[in-house]
């Protein structure tokens, strides 16, 4: 596993080693079911905090980047489906809660639209 940290990046570290980990495991350079170092062993590797590394690997679990299976340790999860199914859910609780507001729906994707480049816009 290859994560490089930027000193000057404006975002903190856990954000760094979880948007490093989340875009190895949806490119597929770690497969799933690779076995990630503990997290004591990936802070000492960067030379960060445990609790850093730590909250990354909780931030993947929830997104279900990442799954650990008790003393076994923690694993890629196939994350493609999951990212998909999780998407298309929080799509279809947003449609409804902008209906209910009631947004028209090109009101609603400009909305999406903002929020979107917002999201993806590096800083």
């Amino acid at each position: 596993m290859d994560i490089t940290l930027d000193p000057h990046s404006p975002a903190p570290p856990f954000e760094q080693v979880r948007q490093a980990i989340a875009e190895q495991a949806r490119t597929g350079v770690l497969a799933v079911g690779t076995k990630l170092p503990t997290v004591r062993a990936l802070a000492a590797e960067l030379g960060l905090a445990v609790n850093t590394v730590a909250r990354a690997y909780r931030e993947l679990e929830a997104d279900a980047v990442l799954e650990t299976r008790g003393r076994h340790g923690t694993f890629v999860a196939a994350v493609g489906d999951t990212a998909h199914r999780e998407g298309a859910a929080a799509a279809g609780d947003y449609a409804k809660r902008a209906r209910r507001l009631g947004l028209t729906k090109d009101e609603a994707l400009a909305a999406v639209a903002t929020a979107l480049d917002a999201a993806y816009t590096d800083h």
